[in-house]
C-alpha cells in the first residue's frame, strides 16, 4: 500500500504506451496539418477525389494503429470488494 501523497508507480508497459503516444501523436498532427491544403484542392483536380479518399484512409489507419497499439491490456486480477 502506498501513502496517499505519493503517486502510484506505473508498470513498464504503461510507461511505454504513454511515451509512444506522446511521441507519435505530434508527428501525426503535423502530417495531417500539412495535408490540409491538399485535401482542400485535390477534389477539384482530375482524379482528385480518389486520391483524397486514399489520403484520408491513410491518415485514419495511421491514427487507428497508434491508438490501438497504445491501448492498455485488461486487468485480469480479481477485484477487491472493499471488505478485508
Amino acid at each position: 500500500m502506498y501513502p496517499p501523497f505519493l503517486p502510484v508507480p506505473l508498470p513498464f508497459k504503461a510507461l511505454q504506451r504513454i511515451l509512444l503516444v506522446a511521441l507519435l501523436i505530434p508527428l501525426l498532427l503535423i502530417t495531417v496539418a500539412a495535408a490540409v491544403p491538399a485535401l482542400v484542392l485535390m477534389p477539384f483536380l482530375p482524379g482528385g477525389v480518389d486520391r483524397t479518399v486514399r489520403l484520408l484512409h491513410a491518415h485514419t489507419s495511421q491514427i487507428r494503429t497508434v491508438l490501438t497499439g497504445s491501448r492498455a491490456a485488461p486487468d485480469l486480477r480479481p477485484r477487491r470488494t472493499g471488505r478485508p
